[in-house]
């Protein structure tokens, strides 16, 4: 690129047409490509742009006027465009199509091409003898112009000389190449009936009443009298070569101007599309945003439920405790009594001292069941506490639908702008200044997208708000679940509940005993099993152990285990299937939930589906167990 560029930069105006050459050579090498297979012509210098199929006689006038074109086109432009205006005139001039029948300038002789003619084509007619003929004033304009209607004159003067009582006639017809045939024809007439100019000079004393004519020339033009200054007035004098010369240049002159004017739509087509792209992009961009709200909101409700499993699991133990001391205490006044009663038959001081003792145990009796009221107290205010989690967790799942909602509104209103801005844009290169219809057009999109944007902004701030609420509820939902765990570890430690504590990306041991005891006798199984966890655990808490890679499906990037990965291609090969799917499971959690520390994390899980257990799932079990343990009690 930077030779191109230092070669462009070397290129003056001056130089464009010995340029022009080496682009030429290439075309007709076949280096660059003009006509395509299935025959649509195309500009092999604008590879860039959006239209790449051309008429012949397009892409003749695009080449052309490129070549001479506006200030921003560059020299090496100018010359390639320059070659390829001659490639198409020379090399593919069978493409061109057939031009529509039009008046071309009359093919005449090099001497006539040089000769000077009135212009406007001026005809002369002399001779007029009489004023009147056969009831006709021949002094009138509408009568010469009937008598030569098949010429096709415009007006018609006639001049008098009262002195000789004779007169003479100047026929005007059209400044175009046809006005010239009629006023040839006109003059091939007078030819024909031997009234000619020349006829005219060689004239005797005695002429008739017969009219001569012809076509003026620059003679006549500069003749004495009455006609000689009328043309002088009128016109002037051109020859014919003159005339296609300036035709030329006037219609090259157009097609320049069409092809600057062409070149210059495409530039706007070119910006408004970057524009459209530009738009695209931001619309991704957006997108990606919203899906990282989702993970984010995601990642927020699983950390405020875990928050919530280890509250609930703490209440449950301290629950558990209070129960147990009352058990006991129950139980040893229940001993107490039946001593007591074995006593009853003892002496006096004896029943005295029973006496006592039974007025301490109604106290210690009226103490239990203000503690008992206390216990069933607690017992509410658990229910309480799970009845509000249930709540809260409702109250987030409606937030979250209309956060979704309304980030779905917002997406809408967007896309509804920027397809505003966009018809707004296109309303703008559609209509000038002076189109009232679409003036009114444009005032009533802009009032609209003035309303849209106002709308969106309200929904952002809505959105704000409820992000805001949303990251506060899941902020709580992760305290709860994360005291739920803490509170629940002995609860839901058994492996025989459905509903318990997983300890996620540690590994399971059964998959390395199962494999040792196959390979090794029982003492030796067991070390191999210790030392073979021992060894995989430690690995997987190196951050630097990461065999992971990045994949790409259905458009997004996703992050998969890299099963070619040496470690792992050993492991399997070495230990069997069955171990590699235990360290991978492991891999894998402490991905998800602990890709930085590499430390285990404890997780509320539902055994029976083996999935991580909502909150839902936690209380129904813990209310499940109170109930349980009311019954025993």
């Amino acid at each position: 690129m930077g030779s191109s560029s230092d070669e462009e930069s070397d290129i003056s105006d001056s130089e464009i047409t010995e340029y022009s050459k080496k682009p030429y050579e290439g075309l007709k090498s076949g280096i660059y490509k003009v006509k395509g297979s299935n025959g649509i012509l195309r500009c092999p210098f604008c590879a860039g742009k959006k239209k790449q199929g051309y008429k012949y006689k397009d892409l003749l006038q695009h080449s052309t006027g490129v070549s001479k074109g506006a200030s921003h086109r560059s020299a090496k432009q100018k010359a390639n465009h320059l070659a390829l205006a001659k490639y198409l005139e020379n090399e593919l001039a069978d493409e061109a199509e057939p031009l529509p029948q039009r008046v071309v300038a009359p093919v005449a002789a090099e001497s006539e091409q040089t000769e000077l003619y009135c212009w406007p084509w001026t005809g002369i007619v002399v001779n007029i003898h009489n004023k009147r003929e056969n009831g006709k004033d021949l002094d009138s304009s509408s009568y010469w112009l009937k008598k030569f209607s098949k010429y096709k004159p415009l007006a018609v003067e006639v001049f008098w000389d009262d002195q000789e009582l004779i007169a003479q006639a100047v026929v005007r017809f059209d400044s175009d190449w046809t006005g010239f045939k009629n006023a040839m024809e006109f003059e091939n007439f007078f030819e024909a009936d031997h009234h000619s100019k020349k006829e005219w000079g060689a004239r005797s004393s005695s002429l008739g009443s017969n009219i001569y004519g012809w076509v003026a020339r620059d003679d006549d033009y500069r003749s004495e009298g009455t006609v000689g200054y009328y043309l002088r007035k009128t016109g002037g004098l051109k020859t014919i070569s003159d005339l296609i010369q300036e035709a030329t240049e006037n219609r090259n002159k157009t097609v320049a101007n069409l092809a600057n004017e062409i070149d210059m739509k495409n530039d706007n087509l070119d910006q408004l599309q970057v524009k459209y792209n530009e738009r695209t992009m931001s619309l991704s961009r957006m997108l990606v945003e919203k899906d990282m709200l989702h993970r984010a909101f995601s990642e927020e409700t699983r950390r405020m439920q875990r928050i919530a499993r280890e509250h609930v699991q703490r209440v449950l133990d301290e629950q558990e405790l209070l129960n147990m001391e009352l058990e006991n205490k129950r139980r040893q006044l229940d001993s107490w009594s039946k001593e007591l009663n074995k006593r009853e038959a003892l002496t006096e001081r004896e029943k005295q001292k029973l006496e006592e003792e039974k007025q301490k145990n109604d106290v210690r009796n009226n103490a239990l069941q203000m503690a008992s009221k206390e216990q069933k107290r607690a017992d509410e205010n658990v229910l309480r506490l799970v009845e509000e989690q249930k709540r809260e967790k409702e109250d987030a799942m409606k937030r979250v639908l209309e956060l979704e909602r309304n980030l779905v509104e917002k997406q809408k209103l967007e896309m509804e702008i920027e397809e505003l801005k966009g018809k707004l844009e296109v309303m703008k290169h559609m209509g000038g200044k002076d189109d009232a219809a679409v003036q009114k057009k444009i005032k009533e999109m802009n009032e609209q997208l003035d309303e849209k944007i106002e709308e969106m902004d309200g929904l952002e701030d809505l959105n704000k708000q409820l992000v805001t609420k949303e990251l506060l509820s899941n902020d709580e939902l992760q305290k709860a679940r994360k005291e739920l765990i803490a509170g629940l570890s002995e609860m839901l430690s058994s492996s025989r509940v459905n509903i318990g504590i997983k300890r996620m990306g540690e590994i399971d041991e059964k998959s390395f005993q199962n494999t040792c005891k196959q390979r090794f006798p029982a003492e030796e199984a067991e070390i191999k099993t210790a030392e073979l966890c021992s060894l995989w655990q430690d690995k997987l808490k190196n951050p630097g152990f990461h065999p992971f890679k990045i994949i790409q499906v259905d458009g997004k990037h996703e992050e998969v285990l890299d099963e070619d990965d040496e470690s792992l291609f050993k492991l399997k090969d070495e230990w069997g299937d069955e171990i590699y799917n235990g360290v991978t499971t492991a891999l894998k959690e402490l991905n998800e939930y602990n890709p930085s520390g590499r430390y285990v994390v404890p997780e509320l899980w539902n055994f029976k589906e083996n999935r991580k257990a909502t909150l839902k799932e936690v209380i129904s079990y813990i209310l499940k167990q109170l109930k349980t343990l009311k019954r025993k009690r």
